[in-house]
């Protein structure tokens, strides 16, 4: 009778387990069926680490250490969360399997997966973009005891295509922005008003803090200096601009909460606050948005869509595309590191010129197509003259 293998002991419920150390890496593993499955998983790893120690191959890693790795490694990052949610929906199909068998092949279950569950291109590609993100990685920048990288070569990782498949910006108007603000809840209606008016991202807004507030005497007003963590591309921390609407928005909500500047807190029947702290608020995309947006006839209008319509209205107002830039945290070589009492004045000024209806017209091609689609849809058809035949 051959000699059993060691460190592979009864488990519960019938299952085998695995301890077994090997030079200072020790190896524990649950949930075997036989004895012979746990043995030869054992003779697997230990085979690649002995080749390891011995000519410096790469060690095989699953993709799921390789993502674990990755949001241990990035946990300030402001897009963690977004991050995190596209992994799971990506673990099901490549989760368990090695980082070098990680390429478009594999990945085609999930894509087809995804394409029926009638997910958007631009969903997938960020799915698939994180993976490609940590697979470049694992190919230059992680390196094992032995000084190679995880990965010797990281695949291509193809996108799908977004043109025909990517929603158009709509951005609303006035008359709709009205019709929009009677249906949504108080703090989504400061929330709102606030981002039309400065053009935030949803997640700067739900994430700005007193803190982070510095007053400006000169103008009566409040900048908000935004860390980098909360900036997309987290280049340098940027500067937000309220003009007088957005700051009548602050100073309505001062004292509400310590830290946040938009909190939520529950209301009786008769208006008072209800039990419970107010908290802040994780996303302004939640029910009570996506309910509103339905009763006001909007469609799936997104959050990013009053963005949008920030922008279309200083476009209107003649606010030059270098101030609409700085506004908007784009990127630009011109833009110094750090904010000079012009600047802010000349992003102030422009701010002022959308606080209110102008009278402009400001319809998009996106709007008049929506609107001209829902005409053809309700109109009824001509009809047609009986023509009698002749003799």
């Amino acid at each position: 009778m051959g000699r059993k293998t060691t460190g592979i002991y009864p488990g519960k419920n019938g299952s085998w387990q695995i301890d077994r150390r090997y030079a200072s890496t020790r190896l524990r593993q649950r949930g075997f069926a036989s004895f012979e499955e746990a043995e030869s998983w054992l003779i697997k790893r230990l085979e690649q680490l002995r080749a390891t120690e011995l000519h410096g191959e790469r060690p095989e890693r699953l993709f799921s250490e390789a993502a674990a790795y990755y949001l241990l490694k990035h946990q300030d990052k402001a897009s963690l969360v977004s991050e995190t949610y596209h992994l799971q929906s990506v673990m099901p199909t490549v989760g368990d399997l090695p980082i070098n068998q990680v390429h478009d092949r594999t990945l085609g279950p999930h894509v087809e997966r995804r394409l029926a569950a009638g997910r958007k291109h631009k969903t997938i590609n960020l799915e698939l973009g994180i993976v490609r993100r940590i697979l470049n990685l694992c190919a230059t920048s992680w390196r094992d005891e032995n000084g190679n990288t995880w990965l010797q070569q990281a695949p291509h990782i193809t996108m799908l295509p977004l043109v025909g498949h990517q929603r158009e910006p709509t951005p609303i108007s006035w008359h709709q922005q009205a019709i929009l603000l009677r249906h949504l809840p108080a703090h989504l209606v400061r929330m709102t008003i606030f981002t039309l008016n400065c053009g935030a991202r949803d997640d700067v807004v739900c994430s700005l803090k007193w803190e982070w507030e510095i007053r400006i005497p000169e103008l009566d007003i409040s900048v908000f200096e935004v860390p980098a963590e909360h900036v997309k591309g987290r280049r340098r921390s940027r500067v937000l601009v309220c003009n007088s609407i957005a700051q009548s928005i602050i100073e309505s909500v001062r004292g509400q909460h310590d830290e946040y500047v938009f909190v939520y807190q529950r209301l009786k029947k008769d208006g008072r606050p209800g039990k419970g702290e107010p908290h802040p608020i994780g996303t302004m995309n939640n029910t009570a948005w996506q309910r509103a947006r339905k009763k006001a006839g909007l469609g799936d209008l997104h959050v990013h869509d009053l963005r949008h319509t920030t922008g279309m209205r200083l476009r209107e107002a003649g606010v030059s595309e270098t101030t609409c830039s700085d506004i908007f945290w784009h990127s630009s070589r011109s833009m110094t590191h750090h904010y000079s009492m012009a600047q802010i004045v000349e992003l102030h000024s422009a701010l002022e010129k959308i606080k209110a209806d102008s009278g402009r017209w400001n319809k998009s091609l996106a709007t008049l197509r929506m609107e001209q689609e829902a005409v053809r849809s309700t109109a009824t058809p001509p009809k047609v003259p009986h023509q009698e035949k002749t003799p």
